[in-house]
């Protein structure tokens, strides 16, 4: 299990190197600095558990720095060490947020008690923070409340106590697989042990079998060393394969006999490896069908799927939109400091209307360029890309044959045809037949709409 560690903060070198070595001593990992500057450097750098913290200081003194860190959003537990006679000030410290405070001197079986009891209770409030965010918002990291949820959620329960050697993660690009396989892991019988992820996807054929088990030298022409692979790296730990069904037949096969024997040999290898890695699984494709079409191991498959999970897809859970909401501009406000304070009635409704093909990813991207590129306060429904604003509703529109409902403000009919026609364009590659085929006009017409937008240019058009 990883050591604590404990950052202390004091302008008198003495005792900050009484502090530090008592402390290790005490098996704590111990960083330290000399100013309130150095607690908000560190701090950021090293993430500590707790930290020490001396009121009077030369530079930024040690109540300056505590405002500042919970400025910042730092919730790290501070206790704060004040001269004799400055109790008034550490009384102030604890209404910022410090945990406690010590008077100098102080005997250094008293800071030990202090330093376990704060993080002890640090680690109680994080706890019960986590348990009531998984209760109400989800599962981890993975954010929603919504029934189609509930199985999923019922056996990621099960699930934490188990240890379970495969997970098969199915769903559509975006849905949130690779975020539910870290919650897997954050919660499982291995979470203090390594976590590994390869993209099936996104590696050569050729290289996907030297990523897992490993190569020896000269086992191919690269082979200039000895590699591991991920599967004898995470020993103890888990190995995350991202779209698997990319993976090659032969490669298949072996991963296969790895798991049933748990046992593999490095690539170009003769000894035998002892696999003890628990493998979970995730595919956007559905394997029953390449199973049926011989795109997939049948074997592998029925073993892949001992603990089946299928994500689905946002628009099959639209009552999880607001919470996702809030949990995106809720990160998107830390991470560019802003004050984006949530949307207008309009603007949700618009979201939560749109098919989202792109799942939850997809969401994330539009909030973040929202956040990012926009103004502090409400995000009005003016503010929301073209597509979204004018996406075909949940409900069907009362004029047979038209997939849009016209929303109440109105809308900019050149600004439509020109979101269209540009959205005709992109998913065709620029193809002009192809884009007057969906939009159901003919070259003529398509053309002389671009003209008109200001989208043909040498080259071929614009957008």
């Amino acid at each position: 299990m990883t050591k604590p560690t404990v950052l202390v903060v004091d302008d008198e070198e003495l005792l900050r190197w009484s502090l530090v070595e008592h402390l290790k001593g005490e098996g704590y990992d111990v960083a330290q600095g000399a100013t309130g500057v150095d607690a908000i450097e560190q701090v950021r750098a090293v993430s500590p558990d707790l930290v020490l913290l001396d009121l009077k200081m030369p530079e930024m003194d040690g109540m300056t720095a505590l405002r500042k860190l919970r400025e910042e959003g730092f919730e790290v537990p501070v206790v704060v060490l004040t001269a004799h006679g400055g109790v008034d000030s550490a009384v102030e410290a604890t209404r910022l947020g410090a945990a406690d405070y010590l008077s100098k001197p102080f005997d250094l079986r008293e800071i030990s008690l202090v330093v376990e009891k704060a993080i002890d209770d640090d680690r109680l409030r994080q706890e019960v923070l986590y348990l009531r965010s998984r209760q109400r918002n989800g599962y981890g990291e993975f954010i929603g409340a919504s029934k189609a949820l509930t199985g999923i959620f019922s056996t990621l329960q099960r699930l934490e106590g188990v240890d379970a050697p495969t997970v098969l993660i199915q769903g559509e690009s975006g849905t949130g697989k690779d975020v539910l396989a870290r919650a897997i892991h954050a919660n499982g019988p291995r979470k203090d042990r390594v976590f590994m992820e390869v993209d099936c996807a996104a590696l050569p054929e050729q290289l996907i079998e030297s990523e897992l088990f490993g190569h020896e030298k000269g086992a191919f022409t690269d082979a200039r060393t000895m590699k591991r692979g991920l599967i004898e790296v995470a020993r103890g730990g888990v190995v995350f394969l991202d779209e698997i069904g990319e993976m090659s037949l032969g490669t298949q096969a072996k991963l296969l006999r790895a798991l049933e024997s748990r046992r593999f040999k490095r690539v170009g290898g003769v000894a035998t490896l002892h696999m003890d890695a628990a493998v979970i699984a995730a595919t956007n494709r559905d394997l029953k069908s390449e199973v049926k079409e011989g795109k997939f191991r049948e074997d592998l498959y029925f073993r892949l799927h001992v603990i089946p999970l299928q994500v689905p897809a946002l628009r099959e859970r639209t009552e999880d939109i607001p919470l996702l909401i809030e949990h995106f501009l809720d990160r998107f406000n830390r991470q560019f400091g802003r004050k984006v304070t949530g949307l207008s009635a309009e603007a949700m409704q618009r979201l939560r209307a749109y098919p989202w093909p792109g799942n939850v990813r997809e969401l994330r991207n539009v909030l973040e360029r929202l956040v990012l590129l926009g103004d502090d306060g409400v995000i009005q429904a003016a503010h929301l890309p073209p597509e979204i604003r004018y996406a075909a509703q949940s409900r069907p529109s009362t004029i047979e044959g038209c997939p849009f409902v016209l929303p109440e403000v109105g809308v900019d009919l050149e600004e439509v045809d020109r979101g269209l026609l540009i959205q005709a364009l992109q998913r065709t590659d620029g193809n002009q037949s192809a884009a007057a085929r969906l939009l159901s006009i003919s070259r003529y017409a398509l053309r002389y709409r671009m003209e008109k937008y200001g989208l043909l240019q040498k080259g071929g058009p614009k957008g």
